[in-house]
C-alpha cells in the first residue's frame, strides 16, 4: 500500500519529504510485526538483539559497552535488558577476573535453544520484505547505505 494510503495524506513537501516519512512508517511497521512475531517466545524486540550480539560471541564473554556498541536501537537501555535476560535464565553475569571493575555478559545453553527456535523468523523472511527479489533487496541495502554515509 502506497504511503499516501497509509498516513492518508495525498501531498508532500517534495520528493525527499516524502521518502523521509516513507522510511520512517516503514521502519515502524517491521518493528511492530517483528514485535508481533516475538510474542509468543516472550522476547522483545531489545532483548533478541542483545541475545543474537551474545551469541556472535559466544562462547566468549561480552561486556555492556560492547553490547551497546553492537546494538540495532543505541537509545535501549542494554543494563536493564540483561537484567531482564538474566531473570529469565538467557544471560549470566560473571565479574571479569582481569579487570574488576567489569562484567562479562554470556548467552545461556536456554537462549542459543531459543534463538535456534527464533531463527526461522529472521531475515526478514516472515516480514514485507518477502515482497522483494533479492536484487531489489541489495538496492535497498545500497540506498540505506547512501543515506546513513
Amino acid at each position: 500500500m502506497k504511503i499516501e494510503e497509509e498516513i492518508k495524506q495525498s501531498a508532500f513537501k517534495s520528493e525527499y519529504h516524502k521518502a523521509y516519512i516513507n522510511v520512517l512508517y516503514t521502519s515502524n511497521w517491521l518493528e511492530q510485526e517483528q514485535s508481533k512475531q516475538f510474542k509468543p517466545f516472550g522476547v522483545t524486540l531489545p532483548q533478541y538483539n542483545v541475545l543474537r550480539i551474545l551469541r556472535g560471541q559466544h562462547p566468549k564473554p561480552a561486556t555492556i559497552s560492547m553490547i551497546i556498541e553492537r546494538m540495532l536501537d543505541k537509545t535501549s537501555n542494554a543494563s536493564r535488558i540483561v537484567d531482564k535476560l538474566e531473570a529469565k535464565e538467557l544471560v549470566t553475569r560473571k565479574q571479569c577476573p582481569e579487570d574488576r571493575r567489569t562484567v562479562d555478559v554470556l548467552i545461556t545453553d536456554k537462549a542459543l535453544a531459543l534463538l535456534k527456535q527464533m531463527d526461522e523468523l529472521d531475515g526478514g523472511t516472515k516480514s514485507g520484505l518477502r515482497n522483494l527479489t533479492e536484487q531489489e533487496a541489495e538496492t535497498l541495502n545500497t540506498l540505506l547505505d547512501k543515506i546513513r554515509d
